[in-house]
């Protein structure tokens, strides 16, 4: 009879069995528990603490420019965490809404025309202008693909992200094919990289999301995508199957 190929259930609670049993003693039992506690805690404190820093640096941006009259720490004994970054949201909406209308966009119009006619501040605030309106467009197409391009050297490949085609100016230099433009990222640290034009049908476009890629990217490729969708569950049974080995080997030692 043909037997039943390995489960990845089974597969895991053999590799836990292996482990409990290969560290046996209370220091192997604890330090089992002690590194499955970190895997659950770890993501938890380090996500934490970026949603803290985020709240603590809107404060410390928007609270000084808010009258001490009307801050809420003004009246209560305790300061409440948050508020400069609710008032942040609150403005740049009710920004939004009065530029939706007329008078907004005249106001608007007004405005940049005075930053247009200033030689240093005018470069800035346009290049600036252009970045944001692309990245929060809803019809842009600003890394809105993944793909592959052989780099730094034959048979070395690198994740890059396809943003906009290059323009006219630049089209009627490069040589003839259809180009793309690239961002190429840096590992751990994507914020900084590499830009430049590559013909189409010398890169590889992936079937992955920007947000799977830059996860990659920053874990130097120890997260790889898709190679574990049920990760809370695998980390369940694996607490499960290592308590199950416990308490066997306690009735064991009883016996």
């Amino acid at each position: 009879m043909a037997q039943t190929p390995p489960q990845p259930r089974d597969e895991l609670a053999a590799d836990i069995e292996q482990v409990t049993t290969s560290h046996t003693g209370a220091m192997g039992r604890f330090r089992n528990y002690f590194l499955t506690g970190l895997v659950v805690a770890g993501p938890l404190a380090v996500t934490a603490w970026l949603v803290v820093s985020v709240v603590n640096w809107a404060d410390g941006v928007v609270r000084p420019l808010i009258p001490e009259a009307y801050r809420p720490e003004s009246y209560l004994p305790w300061p409440i965490p948050g508020t400069g970054l609710i008032i942040a949201i609150a403005a740049l909406t009710l920004l939004g809404f009065l530029t939706a209308n007329l008078v907004g966009r005249t106001l608007v119009g007004w405005g940049e025309g005075v930053l247009g006619r200033m030689p240093i501040v005018r470069p800035i605030y346009k290049t600036m202008k252009q970045i944001f309106e692309t990245l929060f467009s809803k019809s842009g197409s600003s890394f809105r693909k993944v793909a592959l391009v052989e780099f730094p050297a034959p048979g070395m490949w690198s994740l890059v992200f396809l943003s906009q085609p290059p323009s006219e100016d630049f089209s009627a230099k490069l040589p003839q094919g259809e180009h793309v433009s690239c961002f190429l990222p840096c590992t751990p640290n994507p914020t900084t990289g590499f830009f430049f034009y590559v013909k189409r049908n010398e890169l590889i476009e992936l079937d992955i999301s920007v947000e799977n890629a830059m996860t990659l990217l920053i874990s130097a490729g120890m997260v790889q995508p898709g190679a574990d969708k049920d990760a809370q569950k695998k980390l369940a049974n694996m607490a499960a199957t290592a308590k199950a080995a416990q308490m066997a080997r306690t009735a064991a030692a009883g016996e």
